[in-house]
């Protein structure tokens, strides 16, 4: 995006602009060939004009991350990829906030969706990114939702972060070639993680993806694995000042939040195949947290390396998915077919999980005809493979918060 034509943005006569290019946006249901043709005339520069057909179109696009804000915040495309869902960012800068630190540094701010948060929640809020344009963006962003706080240009290993209560990293973990996988070339490195993670002031966050090996976290830090409906969005490096227990899953869904962590685990056994079925969330399983979801079923897994969790009694939870076990079938492909024919089945969703099976390779196989709508679950039990006809549970409408799982984490 250029800088120049964003500030223009910023002007009175750039919000006009803005506003016509979200009209001729929506009015042209969103084509931007056509949005772009009504939009251009006398007086209008071609750079200001692609500059707010590029706001209009990325508001559309934030809406689903970031609710009824989207409409007011300013973006660049990458800056909106990575910016986190403000679910999980007020959730996070909640448990921030409930330390008590005064003032949060967030490095590498981007176009400042966590500072938002972290204003909202009643902190003291400053931010630093190393990129000009994302600087300006996060900049416009406090001031369009009436938040205060202050952005400079600046690099994370550069900065004393000593004068803050707080530090709150998000590294950079895409470059122009795409996403980065080696902890060393994210930006701040590893070794700037590590350093923060260590330090007993100020007290760290840090955002890390979610399929950060276990192998990686270091001593005495909490990993918080997080998930909304149902995805697995972020994992969150707690240092020793926040950090309550080594490993925590965090549902959220429906307005309403729930919490597991080691403090829950109990010793796990490999059962039969039970009247339930249950798939723990993706936050459970990443934090490694399927014992606690198979104590609470009063039930135990299917295989030692898989984490399903049967049990003989219902049970309701935010923290996994259940299913009705109707009956075993055939686990040979030809024999399934069969069994799934009688039975007059035909729209026909598959679960697999520790068998290599590509759901939508043998879905066209199997070349289902019937007008029964059916769930199979196909795993290993105690080794072996196996075929399940499953009824999902109704699904619990919301994460209950109980008065323990409401109080932010100490």
């Amino acid at each position: 995006m250029d800088l120049e034509a964003f500030r223009w943005l910023l002007t009175e006569a750039g919000h006009a602009l803005l506003a016509r290019a979200v009209e001729e946006y929506d009015g042209h249901a969103g084509d931007p060939v056509a949005a772009a043709a009504s939009l251009r005339g006398p007086g209008v520069e071609p750079a200001h004009a692609a500059a707010a057909l590029t706001q209009a179109s990325l508001r559309v696009r934030a809406v689903a991350k970031l609710g009824v804000d989207a409409s007011r915040m300013y973006f660049t495309p990458d800056g909106l990829e990575q910016a986190t869902r403000s679910r999980v960012a007020g959730h996070r800068a909640a448990r921030l906030a409930a330390a008590r630190p005064g003032s949060v540094l967030d490095v590498g701010c981007g176009i400042g969706g966590d500072l938002v948060e972290l204003a909202r929640a009643g902190l003291t809020v400053a931010g630093i990114d190393q990129d000009e344009v994302r600087v300006e963006v996060a900049r416009a962003n406090l001031a369009a939702l009436g938040l205060g706080g202050a952005v400079r240009l600046a690099s994370a290993t550069e900065v004393d972060v000593s004068p803050f209560g707080a530090v709150f990293a998000d590294p950079a973990r895409r470059t122009a070639r795409g996403r980065v996988f080696d902890v060393d070339s994210w930006s701040p490195p590893w070794s700037f993680v590590l350093d923060l993670l260590a330090r007993r002031s100020p007290a760290a966050c840090v955002k890390v993806a979610p399929g950060i090996p276990h192998a990686l976290l270091p001593d005495g830090v909490e990993a918080e694995w997080v998930s909304d409906d149902g995805e697995v969005k972020e994992a969150a490096l707690w240092s020793a000042p926040l950090a309550t227990v080594p490993r925590r899953a965090t549902v959220i869904r429906g307005g309403g939040l729930a919490t597991l962590s080691t403090e829950d685990e109990s010793t796990t056994v490999v059962r039969p195949v039970g009247r339930f079925l249950y798939e723990p969330d993706g936050a459970v399983i990443r934090a490694g947290l399927v014992g606690a979801v198979a104590a609470g079923a009063d039930g135990g897994l299917l295989d030692e390396h898989i984490a399903y969790v049967t049990s003989d009694g219902a049970f309701r939870s935010p923290f996994a998915r259940g299913f009705e076990v109707v009956e075993q079938l055939p686990y040979r492909e030809k024999a399934l077919r069969a069994a799934l024919r009688e039975r007059g089945i035909g729209p026909l969703t598959i679960k697999k999980r520790g068998v290599d099976v590509a759901p939508e390779a043998l879905r066209r196989r199997l070349a289902l005809t019937g007008d029964v709508a059916a769930t199979i679950v196909l795993t290993r039990v105690a080794g072996r493979g196996t075929a399940l006809l499953v009824r999902p549970l109704p699904v619990t409408p919301r994460a209950s918060r109980s008065p323990e799982e409401s109080r932010p984490p100490r």
